[in-house]
């Protein structure tokens, strides 16, 4: 695809954690793009994300759900989409344990009407050999390794282990029939455990620092032994973005960090950033504030990613380090507690309540 065209580019779930990055990529890095963001601002979705993209004039938000046909229809038709980069899901294994019917409406039923009404909206443009559905997906769908297993392949059998997982799989699934049964220009991507800016409270990384900043306990499931490789954001827009720009369709490719970190080793590095970093904690060292919690049922081991498809054939590699990524995400949450603290709502207290009670 000619990055000297000017692309219409539909960014679904673009107010949410890694939309939200990507968005602020694309419209850095192609400034004359149009760039339509559709988010339903569910509790995850966050408007202020884009805050300062606002008055930017080839961007447009829309609030909507990917479930919603006749939105989708008008949508794409009047912005005459080209690009599709699917964001939107639900994400998050705990809230699939305690609720898992949103996983699969948003996950499986969200992503069909997606494919259904970009597939109809393809061929009434005469099936345009530059189109791309891009699907964001996770390392999760593979399941989980042992201690000396080979990381994920493209290759490596689904085996995914929570209703999460399982959602992500089967929206995968989906998304490559598309292209052997119609054509559709489908990619794929599987990434690693993502971390940065405008990540939400409930996840590990921000999580920590949230806690260590307001002195409360740090949650650590089981033993804390579980494995992550980690992906800073910013890397992981750029190697979406090398997968639209370079890519055939069809094709799957994975995105890791290369940084395979034990839970308990990250947050220790969390803890030893937030002594360093924040003067004033109210109890220091913040490793005084580990507590170990009750496992997650079917909590995944280990996940490893082999991104050596991505790194031979398109040549993107990730640029920044674990130590690097996690200092610069430390100083994002320290520097805006105006962002993270309105999230800490009720709803969110009762979500910690019962998933840490």
């Amino acid at each position: 695809m000619a990055t000297t065209t000017q692309r219409k580019v539909l960014i679904t779930g673009g107010a949410g954690f890694i939309g939200s990055n990507f968005v602020h990529h694309w419209v850095k890095t192609y400034p004359q793009d149009r760039v339509v963001v559709l988010d339903a601002l569910t509790y995850a979705g966050n408007r202020s994300n884009l805050a300062d993209l606002e008055s930017h004039p080839h961007l447009r938000f829309v609030k909507g759900d990917i479930c919603d046909r006749p939105a989708i229809d008008y949508l794409l038709s009047e912005e005459t989409i080209d690009t599709v980069v699917h964001f939107a899901a639900e994400s998050h294994v705990d809230r699939s344990i305690l609720g898992p019917d949103a996983f699969v409406r948003t996950n499986v039923v969200g992503t069909f009407t997606l494919l259904e009404s970009f597939r109809q909206h393809w061929n009434s443009r005469r099936q345009p050999q530059d189109d791309r559905f891009l699907h964001v997906s996770t390392d999760e769908v593979y399941g989980t390794l042992g201690p000396a297993d080979p990381a994920f392949s493209e290759t490596t059998p689904y085996a995914p282990n929570s209703p999460y997982s399982a959602s992500k799989a089967g929206s995968d699934h989906l998304v490559r029939s598309y292209f052997h049964t119609y054509g559709l220009p489908t990619l794929i991507t599987n990434c690693s455990n993502n971390y940065g800016p405008y990540h939400f409270p409930e996840k590990l990384i921000p999580l920590m620092c949230i806690n260590i900043l307001m002195g409360k306990p740090l949650p650590v499931y089981g033993d804390g032994q579980n494995i992550r490789d980690w992906l800073y954001v910013g890397d992981h827009c750029s190697a979406i973005d090398r997968v639209i720009q370079r890519s055939q369709p069809g094709e799957t490719y994975n995105i890791g960090g290369n940084n395979e970190v034990k839970n308990i080793d990250l947050v220790h590095m969390l803890c030893d950033l937030m002594d360093e970093l924040a003067p004033h904690l109210p109890v220091r060292p913040a490793h005084n504030l580990i507590t170990f919690v009750k496992d997650r049922p079917g909590h995944d081991r280990r996940y490893a990613i082999d991104a050596s498809k991505i790194r031979d054939q398109l040549g993107w590699e990730p640029a920044v380090t674990v130590s690097e990524g996690l200092r610069q995400t430390v100083q994002w949450y320290l520097a805006h507690p105006d962002w993270w603290r309105p999230l800490l709502s009720p709803e969110y207290q009762e979500y910690y309540k019962a998933v840490y009670a």
